[in-house]
């Protein structure tokens, strides 16, 4: 499985991206897809994951303004970003494993495989 992740950019506070990880590969539909973010000098931070069933789970830090879905006739996982902060700024990147149950699913790494990443930045 191939990733990459796009829909990055500038953004004021307050302001909403639709970020979006598209995959190669027959099975993505039933992988476990994780969104991670992290800034320089820091660990990368669980943003939010949907796993096959659609069942979705978010870091505390964005639970309530970040929305995760997945289209499997496109191979995409699309993370909606609202209400951004500029303390949101960061790489953001997307990662799938093909578990369907993952032993942490905010673990970075319980994930084989990494898409490139996409810089979200928020001004304020």
């Amino acid at each position: 499985v191939q990733l990459q992740a796009f829909g990055g950019g500038l953004v004021e506070t307050g302001g909403s991206l639709r970020l979006s990880c598209a995959a190669s590969g027959r099975m993505f539909s039933s992988y476990t897809v994780g969104w991670f973010r992290q800034t320089q000098g820091k660990e990368r931070e669980f943003v939010a994951a949907i796993r096959y069933s659609r069942t979705t789970h978010y870091g505390s830090s964005v639970k309530g303004r970040f929305t995760i879905s997945r289209d499997n006739a496109k191979n995409t996982v699309d993370p909606q970003v609202n209400s951004l902060r500029p303390e949101d700024t960061a790489v953001y990147y997307c990662a799938a494993d093909s578990r369907i149950i993952l032993r942490s699913i905010s673990s970075p790494d319980q994930y084989d495989y990494w898409g490139q990443g996409t810089l979200v930045t928020v001004s304020s």
